[in-house]
């Protein structure tokens, strides 16, 4: 599996979207405030997310 890196489009858990910031051994931190809908949802701006956990988009 390829991992992302800083700048990719990441897609995970149920179509939820956002741009890599940070890549770590085990996961990366992603920036969610990408998503058009990102205030509707109530989320916090990043979350960390497995490399097992996600799909590059772009």
């Amino acid at each position: 599996m390829k991992k992302a890196e800083v700048g990719n489009i990441i897609e995970f858990k149920n179509g939820l979207r956002g741009i890599v910031e940070k890549v770590n051994e085990n996961s990366v931190i992603v920036d969610l405030t990408y998503m058009e809908n990102y205030r509707e949802l109530d989320l916090q701006e990043r979350t960390v997310v497995n490399h097992k956990n996600y799909k590059i988009i772009k």
